[in-house]
């Protein structure tokens, strides 16, 4: 193993803390070469598909990547933005707001966005804030429960990037990021919009990110957040238990997955009678080709040509206020025990007393 070129410590230099948020990832542009690109990387992953290698890898190259990348572009391209990918967007505008929250409270921190597959890479983010005298990181993986797929993915990144530092911050990372109480903001923002010109919906739906079954009985409780949300939407909306349902989305090959799944499940509202549905995606902070187009295109799609007439889309957090308020708290909760309240001193004569510190010891 060979260590990365690194700067030269600076010694007598004040401690600085970044923040650093973390997201699935995305291709660069809706083309198939970027897919194919962003696909390699992401499904090559151990932790994203767990079969055998071997067979896996056969699969990726001989069959999926061949295929998958074309189809994958013109999906983007439905979604895309002139700034860029929406969830590239709309992380760079959650760590532009919470840097904004942290400054507003009093803290002196650097909060940078970062993807697991694709870029910024967390390696090279990495790199940059080490190169910048970051000596304290705080990793905040954007995702609202743990699973081994994404969060328990991010910490393999960051020790991988760890392995080839001769120096390393001094690291700390959320096992989640949302919580019910930050899921309230699209309910919220859901009924503001459900106004005297549009009746309640029939059915409130929550869509959370699938899973295959074995995945969640070994380490992934997604079905947490899941069981709990019924109960949140019914205390909020005034609604029956009938009228709040949970479903999964997004599921990939032929194994069983967490069911009921999204599409038939609307498909079938629509062909019971139900004729209005509001569907909200709790397991995403930030909009991206699940929603917007699997949710907000599909599906709505899906309900209609099935007899529905109503189908509305409650956007994800984003950069909604009151969720970057609730991400400076986990972010505030986190930072205790590092001090971030102190503006960075650069004087001389600070840094001559450091050093006559260090020469001493």
């Amino acid at each position: 193993m060979s260590f990365r070129p690194e700067p030269a410590h600076r010694h007598g230099s004040p401690s600085r803390t970044a923040v650093l948020l973390v997201n699935l990832g995305t291709p660069d542009e809706p083309t198939a070469p970027a897919l194919r690109r962003y696909l390699a990387e992401f499904l090559s992953d151990p932790r994203v598909v767990e079969i055998p290698r071997l067979l896996w890898l056969a699969i990726l190259h001989g069959i999926i990547l061949r295929v998958r990348p074309a189809k994958s572009a013109a999906k983007y391209r439905s979604i895309w933005l002139p700034e860029g990918s929406p969830l590239a967007v709309w992380t760079e505008r959650q760590a532009r707001a919470l840097g904004q929250e942290l400054t507003g409270r009093g803290h002196h921190v650097e909060v940078r966005p970062a993807m697991r597959y694709g870029r910024p890479a967390l390696a090279q983010v990495m790199d940059e804030l080490r190169a910048a005298g970051a000596t304290r990181v705080l990793v905040l993986p954007l995702y609202p429960q743990y699973a081994s797929a994404t969060t328990g993915s991010v910490a393999d990144a960051l020790h991988r990037w760890a392995l080839r530092a001769r120096w390393c911050p001094n690291c700390a990372a959320s096992a989640s990021t949302t919580t019910m109480r930050a899921t309230s903001t699209p309910l919220r923002h859901g009924c503001a919009t459900t106004g005297s010109s549009r009746p309640r919906p029939s059915v409130w739906c929550s869509a959370f990110m699938a899973c295959p079954n074995a995945a969640c009985t070994w380490a992934t409780p997604i079905t947490a957040s899941a069981t709990r949300l019924p109960g949140l939407l019914r205390e909020r909306l005034g609604l029956a238990p009938e009228q709040v349902l949970v479903t999964f989305q997004s599921r990939f090959g032929k194994a069983r997955w967490l069911q009921p799944y999204t599409e038939p499940t609307l498909r079938e509202l629509a062909g019971a009678g139900v004729r209005s549905v509001d569907v909200m995606c709790p397991g995403f902070v930030a909009d991206c080709l699940e929603t917007l187009e699997e949710i907000a295109q599909e599906a709505r799609d899906a309900f209609v040509e099935s007899g529905g007439q109503d189908f509305r889309y409650v956007p994800c957090l984003n950069d909604e206020p009151q969720w970057i308020a609730a991400l400076g708290n986990l972010a505030e909760r986190h930072l205790q025990g590092w001090q971030t309240r102190s503006p960075p001193q650069h004087d001389e004569a600070q840094r001559q007393r450091a050093l006559a510190l260090g020469a001493r010891d």
